[in-house]
């Protein structure tokens, strides 16, 4: 089982998620702020960050940033009901998942579940994929350009991967949500395209003419050797 840091200035809610979480036989931190939080990631080697936006001081956007700078550790946000504009920019900067607010604790420990066995290397699986001048390692989780280490958090792996070893196979956002991400998608599938852009920006040549991870127009994306 993993350790996981809550992060949320409500005490209520910290509650409930650390309830369910340890009910899962997780270790659980707690961070009623951001300098605490970074206090706590500073001495200690979480497995998962659950991450509220708002938080007092350092706000969520600012510490998975700063998260981003050190790390691969899987985040997932937590955001109010309707803000947008903070789970698009949370997506940018590395995070893995969100959750809006209220939520369902059971919804969040199955989708922290989901982030822990996605962001772990599997045994079975084929250990390498190579196309183009990019090489990616599923045991180490290492992804290469030209020689070169590219960062790729835990979820743009598992994208790339899963698009890898299908080769010129197109397949729709909510397909991606359901393979990808372990569940089926919610009103909006965002996650996807903002998870598709970052990768173009760091497989690509060009991310605005990509040769690779291509979009087909109305059915969804396929990546081409």
């Amino acid at each position: 089982m993993a350790t996981v840091l809550v992060v949320d200035d409500e005490p209520i809610v910290r509650e409930v998620v650390v309830r369910y979480l340890e009910r899962e036989g997780h270790t659980t931190l707690e961070a009623d702020d951001g300098e605490r939080a970074r206090a706590l990631l500073e001495q200690g080697s979480p497995d998962l960050v659950v991450l509220d936006v708002m938080l007092p001081g350092t706000d969520g956007l600012e510490l998975c940033r700063w998260i981003r700078t050190r790390s691969e550790l899987p985040v997932i946000m937590l955001t109010a009901r309707g803000e947008e504009a903070d789970r698009i920019v949370g997506l940018e900067l590395g995070a893995d998942d969100y959750v809006t607010k209220p939520f369902s604790p059971r919804e969040l420990a199955a989708r922290v579940r989901t982030v822990l066995r996605r962001s772990a290397p599997t045994a079975e699986r084929r250990a390498r994929i190579a196309f183009g001048d990019v090489e990616l390692d599923s045991t180490t989780r290492d992804v290469r350009k030209n020689g070169a280490e590219l960062r790729l958090t835990a979820k743009e792996f598992d994208l790339l991967w899963f698009l890898a070893s299908h080769p010129r196979r197109v397949f729709g956002r909510d397909q991606l949500m359901s393979r990808v991400w372990g569940y089926e998608a919610a009103l909006d599938t965002g996650t996807v395209t903002v998870h598709v852009r970052r990768l173009r920006e760091k497989i690509e040549d060009d991310p605005s003419r990509p040769t690779h991870l291509q979009t087909v127009w109305g059915v969804g994306y396929r990546l081409v050797p």
